[in-house]
């Protein structure tokens, strides 16, 4: 089992009191599985992939990624996990200004030092560039593109080290209908493939047919899962 939840409870400080946010999440996702994470805003989403992310740290509770104990971990540890294993695909995009988009994608590749030679680094990068279309934007900066455009690079980004898990919240909220169906085979393809495993909060109803695993969030807790 490549993820393991067991309990798992995450609480925000909010004054006097505090926010649950998640409320005993149990869950196992598997190697290769592609999973959509759906239900209303406010329902824990975003704060269930912080917590596989490794971005945010639990409450109570237990998640162990790849037979890894997480809340044992140093956050040096926490770190080197996430730059060596999770692919992230933010809403916000996170892309670096001062770099341009070949520089985006490459940048995984050079910190987590998993992109071999230079030569390799950048036939990585222009096969990624190639297959969200934007071969002849590698020049260009972050602020020069439109929201659909860094969506996309930052898709290409959060698959270039050929990570073990991508993490995606909402990854074709800005694009077109053609260009999200394109941008979802390709991540079929590279989970059928490299079997990497994707987890996606989404309400895009073209990744929840394509999902093998949808869980259903509400309130904080899970009321239905369903495998197809």
């Amino acid at each position: 089992m490549l993820i393991k939840i067991k309990d798992l409870h995450k609480n925000y400080p909010l004054g006097k009191i505090e926010l649950q946010a998640l409320k005993g999440i149990n869950l196992e996702i598997e190697e290769s599985d592609f999973v959509s994470i759906a239900g209303p805003s406010g329902s824990g989403k975003t704060t269930l992939l912080n917590m596989i992310g490794l971005i945010d740290s639990l409450t109570s509770g237990s998640l162990i990624i790849n037979n890894i104990e997480i809340k044992e971990q140093s956050r040096h540890e926490l770190a080197r996990l996430r730059r060596e294993f999770i692919g992230f695909v933010f809403q916000s995009f996170n892309l670096l200004p001062v770099l341009n988009v070949f520089e985006n994608i490459e940048l995984p590749l050079i910190i987590s030092k998993k992109g071999g030679s230079k030569s390799k680094r950048r036939e990585r990068v222009n096969y990624l560039l190639e297959e969200v279309g934007l071969a002849d934007c590698s020049k260009q900066r972050p602020a020069q593109l439109s929201g659909g455009q860094q969506q996309r690079v930052a898709i290409a980004r959060a698959l270039a080290t050929s990570p073990r898990i991508v993490i995606a919240d909402e990854p074709t909220g800005n694009l077109d209908s053609v260009t999200g169906e394109k941008i979802l085979k390709l991540m079929k393809e590279i989970n059928r493939v490299e079997k990497t495993t994707f987890i996606f909060s989404t309400h895009d109803p073209q990744i929840w047919k394509m999902a093998d695993h949808i869980i259903f969030l509400q309130d904080g807790i899970i009321n239905m899962e369903k495998r197809q």
